[in-house]
């Protein structure tokens, strides 16, 4: 039996034979980051309220330099321009954004959400042709295996954090007693959510088996691999919850040091 070619038909932007209320998705990406990217904007030229006792805003840490206890350094720089706008979170920020900016999934998320490229699966995009990222600028989205090493070190520093948020200083007779807060949880709860996102990154699951031809002869990668894979089942449940979680630890650090709120101390 003879096939008949069926012929391409080019959809108009938002075009679709799709019943489904497709949009609800990238609208709630768009919605979601556009909302977390001026947050965590707004909060890191505040360069206040970022710290609270033994905790410290993850927009912030580590802090190199600032007026904070948790300041390694020091206060800002005698030699800082005075024309340039200081915050500790700016040095910091930059290098976790990066990493999630670059992200695969976010990638494919936010294409769709801001780009319309597209806007969803079977719908018409805006555009006639296809860049990929092969090509500035796109083609930077490959330093995202680089940044890869960072997020893993800023997960050692954050896990330091919760550490440091089990000690609490008495103010009136200055001695510090191990204690858990409130703050306390919504940091540790961060730094899994953060791990779980991080270490089941795509670049990290290649990175410690996926390049190999046979990785089930090497039973420390296989097992890595393995752990790695079952979390990058679930990557994109990984980056919505710690992308949530880190902007709320924020707003709770932030709270907690205007008086607004008041930390529950557990133990």
């Amino acid at each position: 039996m003879d096939s008949l070619p069926v012929p391409l038909v080019r959809r108009g932007f938002a075009q679709t034979t799709r019943r489904d209320p497709w949009w609800v998705t990238p609208a709630a990406v768009f919605t979601v980051l556009s909302a977390f990217v001026v947050y965590a904007t707004w909060a890191a030229f505040q360069d206040q309220y970022y710290h609270y006792g033994p905790y410290l805003s993850p927009f912030y840490s580590p802090e190199l330099f600032g007026d904070s206890p948790h300041a390694w350094f020091g206060p800002k720089p005698a030699i800082w321009p005075a024309w340039l706008p200081f915050s500790a979170a700016l040095l910091i920020l930059p290098f976790p954004g990066v990493f999630r900016f670059t992200c695969y999934y976010y990638r494919g998320a936010y294409y769709k959400a801001f780009w319309a490229d597209p806007p969803s699966c079977a719908v018409g995009e805006p555009r006639k042709s296809y860049w990929g990222e092969a090509s500035f600028p796109l083609i930077l989205q490959n330093v995202h295996r680089y940044f890869l090493y960072i997020a893993l070190l800023f997960i050692v520093l954050l896990a330091h954090d919760v550490w440091k948020a089990l000690w609490f200083t008495d103010a009136a007779t200055g001695v510090t007693r191990f204690g858990v807060g409130l703050g306390t949880l919504v940091l540790a709860v961060n730094v899994v959510l953060l791990s779980g996102y991080t270490l089941g990154c795509h670049s990290l699951r290649h990175l410690v088996g996926g390049r190999l031809d046979e990785v089930s002869k090497k039973p420390v990668q296989m097992a890595c691999y393995t752990c790695t894979s079952a979390l990058n089942g679930r990557h994109m449940l990984w980056a919505w919850c710690s992308l949530i979680s880190v902007a709320f630890s924020d707003v709770y650090v932030r709270l907690c040091a205007m008086g607004v709120w008041t930390d529950w101390r557990i133990l």
